[in-house]
């Protein structure tokens, strides 16, 4: 039996899934190699911890692909958990779809099926977990206690914190999750307001320095990797000029050098939340419910 333990929740055990295999589906980038370090973190964690058989990693975007990796699943059983933030058009069309579980613009399929001598479990994705709400709040909180203004931290309730999201039109779920912790950061009343934002959707990005209503502003992208949208896309739509960014991630600085002041406030712009270190026991929770 392997033992971890979960953001808040002490202690549990996990059971060992020596006859299956993890495979864990990551976005992947073409352009930044840093995109796929999340998926790569935690795979070798779950490895180290020895609770299955056997561990795959594979991309949307990059190689390993999806469409090839059960291939080299090999144990009677496979568990499929995407690390991704949200139900929708990559979990229940693309990734389904690259695996043979579903057709092409299918929704609606088995999340458990039988190949031959092999079951597949299609697990829910990281970011619908309960836990995440905790790890926006302590992102946000952290970020402002590391990098005071010259006249100290703001307390949370003096914040205005923006939870940042993808958004697309191709599924309406893509939104849900960012919605949804929105709701449940504001019933903790520890932030003065709180607010979810998109990069192609309404509310932009952009539009937080309208809709903020304190002069404090905390940005936490809820992105599984950093990469092009959370080093370079969400700065320049906070307001720094597209070149300014560019040379300090040619530099090896901080995109965005915390706090910076922008439209008479203070704003505040955190890591993506896909280094968590207690995301390995979220991915067993998730194999759990399928189990």
């Amino acid at each position: 039996m392997a033992v971890c333990r979960s953001a808040g929740e002490g202690l549990k055990v996990a059971t060992s899934y020596q006859d299956a295999t993890l495979v864990l589906v990551g976005h992947g980038s073409t352009i930044n190699a840093d995109s796929a370090a999340p998926t790569h973190q935690h795979a070798d964690e779950l490895r180290r911890r020895g609770v299955f058989g056997q561990v795959l990693e594979c991309f949307w975007k990059q190689e390993p692909g999806i469409s090839g990796v059960l291939r080299g699943a090999w144990l009677p059983r496979v568990f499929v958990v995407p690390l991704f933030i949200s139900e929708g058009y990559f979990t229940e069309e693309v990734i389904p779809r690259e695996l043979g579980l579903c057709q092409t613009g299918e929704t609606d399929f088995p999340r458990v099926q039988q190949r031959g001598g092999q079951k597949i479990h299609y697990c829910g994705p990281v970011g619908t977990h309960d836990s995440m709400t905790g790890v926006l709040e302590r992102r946000a909180v952290d970020i402002v206690r590391q990098h005071p203004t010259p006249s100290g931290a703001p307390r949370p309730g003096e914040v205005s914190l923006f939870i940042a999201g993808h958004g697309t039109g191709n599924n309406e779920k893509s939104r849900q999750a960012i919605e949804r912790q929105v709701t449940l950061l504001r019933g903790t009343g520890r932030f003065h307001d709180v607010h979810g934002v998109f990069m192609e959707e309404d509310p932009r990005i952009g539009d937080c320095h309208a809709l903020a209503q304190t002069g404090n502003i905390v940005m936490v992208p809820f992105f599984i990797s950093d990469g092009l949208h959370s080093f370079e896309d969400i700065p320049v739509m906070l307001g720094e000029p597209v070149e300014t960014v560019q040379a300090r991630l040619r530099s090896g600085q901080p995109t965005w050098p915390n706090p910076m002041r922008k439209h008479d406030r203070w704003v505040w712009y955190s890591r993506s939340i896909g280094n968590e270190p207690h995301l390995p026991d979220v991915i067993l929770e998730r194999v759990a419910e399928r189990a």
